[in-house]
């Protein structure tokens, strides 16, 4: 996110997320074999070619996305909390809520999003899609590490901490 606190620009645009070499994007998605994604996301990655890749599992969640139209991977319409409980019930590898920050609001609020990490990319946008969009509801984070990359970037992490308001 941008250091004022956006996912992308106010149309969208991520062009201002710099690329960092010392990152290691192959290490960072090893941890994960479910990536949950909002339908804005998912449609930007599959405009972009992106995918999750082999051996992983995809779940959009949209109310408007038909299941037919996009093979391999589920779609989810409703019954989201549900849908994330029974995923943390399944043995695997962590699960990984890349986009959206509406669903990050809706799946905080249902207290099944049990860690934050944002990278802040050094870059002030003043407008933008929030990574908490309102109306939301507190929720306390404790720090559980951190890394400071060469580029600027700062990567946080944080447990979510039992008490939400």
């Amino acid at each position: 996110m941008s250091l004022d606190g956006y996912i992308a620009g106010p149309n969208g645009e991520a062009d201002w997320i710099i690329s960092d070499p010392e990152i290691d994007f192959r290490a960072l998605f090893a941890q994960f074999d479910t990536f949950l994604v909002g339908r804005k996301t998912f449609q930007a990655m599959a405009g972009g070619g992106m995918s999750a890749g082999r051996g992983t599992k995809t779940i959009v969640f949209s109310r408007t996305l038909k299941p037919r139209d996009y093979p391999g991977v589920t779609i989810v319409s409703d019954r989201i909390e549900e849908t994330v409980t029974a995923l943390r019930a399944e043995t695997g590898k962590d699960i990984w809520l890349f986009g959206g920050g509406s669903l990050f609001r809706s799946l905080l609020d249902a207290g099944v999003v049990d860690s934050v990490e944002v990278a802040i990319v050094p870059v002030l946008l003043g407008d933008g899609i929030p990574l908490l969009p309102a109306p939301a509801h507190r929720a306390s984070l404790k720090l559980t590490g951190h890394k400071i990359y060469k580029s600027g970037i700062a990567l946080m992490e944080y447990a979510v901490t039992a008490d939400r308001s």
